[in-house]
């Protein structure tokens, strides 16, 4: 079994469409693509996976006819929207721990009421967009499991959003197998390399924000060491 799933993996990293179009394993290349959604969507440590390529990548296997294309629109859709929703319930139960509830409590409560209104206005527009960034794209949910309280509302904004990357992103997938085969390589492998280089960016603005201001205060604290030395 866990060969299987690599042997999967590593044809969709690779787009050996030879292996993947073997009798029988369509129903592996499902799991793998429901899954790899699914952990993306509802838990930060899976950002680096490269799941806006998997979408792709899945319509264009749709539209070469290893992968049935109204199946694989209703998996991803729903892998998507479940997802979020763990990210959603992940929110609740932080937002019970002491400790966090402690910084949210720190923020003022005119920035909270903010982040209340623009959740409730741009419910959709955010989902939509976030689901293009790794890490935001599971991250904004947990932010709503921990303000929004309209449950409703939130499987509303998650299932339409969900639906919509996946129909644009698919519909994207099915149109490279029109262009010239080099070309459609190069794209596809762009698209999968995208999300691990800009959470590697992410990840290395951090670094360097943290570092300078570790920098900072240890300039000032020797200039403050100096000034007590010369009083």
């Amino acid at each position: 079994m866990l060969d299987s799933i690599i042997d999967v993996l590593m044809a969709l990293w690779h787009q050996d469409f030879t292996t993947l179009m073997t009798p029988g394993s369509a129903a592996m290349v499902y799991f793998v693509v429901g899954a790899l959604i699914f952990l993306e969507s509802g838990f930060i440590p899976a950002a680096p996976f490269p799941c806006d390529s998997v979408v792709v990548l899945s319509g264009t296997l749709a539209a070469v006819g290893v992968l049935d294309p109204i199946l694989v629109l209703i998996l991803i859709a729903s892998c998507a929207a479940i997802g979020s929703w763990a990210a959603y319930v992940q929110g609740r139960w932080l937002n019970r721990l002491p400790k966090v509830q402690g910084w949210v409590n720190a923020v003022p409560q005119k920035r909270l009421q903010q982040v209340d209104v623009l959740l409730g206005k741009h419910g959709l527009v955010a989902l939509f967009c976030a689901r293009f960034v790794p890490v935001v794209r599971s991250l904004l949910p947990l932010m709503m499991g921990m303000r929004a309280n309209k449950v409703n509302k939130f499987h509303y904004f998650a299932w339409l959003s969900a639906i919509l990357w996946t129909l644009l992103l698919c519909s994207l997938g099915m149109l490279l197998p029109m262009l010239p085969e080099n070309i459609s390589k190069v794209v596809t492998m762009g698209l999968m390399a995208a999300p691990v280089i800009t959470l590697a960016t992410a990840i290395l603005g951090f670094i360097t924000v943290r570092v300078r201001k570790a920098i900072q205060e240890q300039n000032a604290a020797k200039v403050k060491a100096a000034g007590k030395i010369k009083h």
